[in-house]
């Protein structure tokens, strides 16, 4: 497995090994131990949820705030998304600033938002099966967003937003300056 910091303190790309031979391939997709020791964290994983999507399909930018803030370990079963997190802790020296990351299950790439972090992502594929851990569990009451085409952030979703498919909650999210974020 090959842990690396992103430019986001906290924020790890997690690349496992893959074993392929004719019969196809086994990775192990998550191993407690060596996640928390390579990434200097106590993270205890409780719940975990998938998602189907099509392409332009478009997913974000959600968080949890207070006690319920939730880090997630994200990955793509089938098919190809951009991912993007966002930093939003309040002292940080990174606070606005993304990383985006292509995961799919070609390149089995995993993507470790820690506490502290919007996520989102859009379907690059024609479909999508999106799956993540979350180390705290989902409390509606704390739940939070930041529009996805925010201009301070500016993101690039690598598509058309003329392709985009987002949900109407998703479509009402404020604009970072004027997001409850702490």
């Amino acid at each position: 497995m090959i842990i690396t910091e992103t430019k986001l303190k906290g924020c790890f790309i997690i690349q496992p090994k893959v074993f392929q031979d004719k019969r196809g391939y086994f990775f192990e997709s998550f191993n407690q131990q060596q996640f928390n020791r390579f990434t200097n964290t106590s993270t205890n994983f409780v719940q975990d949820n998938e998602s189907f999507s099509s392409k332009g399909v478009l997913r974000g930018l959600h968080f949890q705030l207070g006690e319920y803030a939730q880090a997630k370990l994200v990955r793509v079963v089938k098919g190809k998304v951009l991912d993007v997190a966002v930093d939003i802790r309040e002292n940080s020296n990174t606070l606005g600033k993304y990383v985006a990351v292509e995961l799919s299950d070609e390149n089995r790439k995993q993507l470790f938002v820690p506490r502290g972090f919007a996520h989102g992502f859009i379907v690059l594929s024609e479909t999508a099966i999106f799956s993540y851990k979350c180390d705290n569990y989902y409390n509606k009451g704390s739940e939070g967003g930041i529009i996805y085409n925010d201009p301070v952030l500016n993101i690039d979703w690598q598509l058309s937003s003329n392709d985009f498919s987002l949900s109407e909650k998703d479509l009402l999210l404020p604009k970072f300056d004027n997001a409850r974020l702490w």
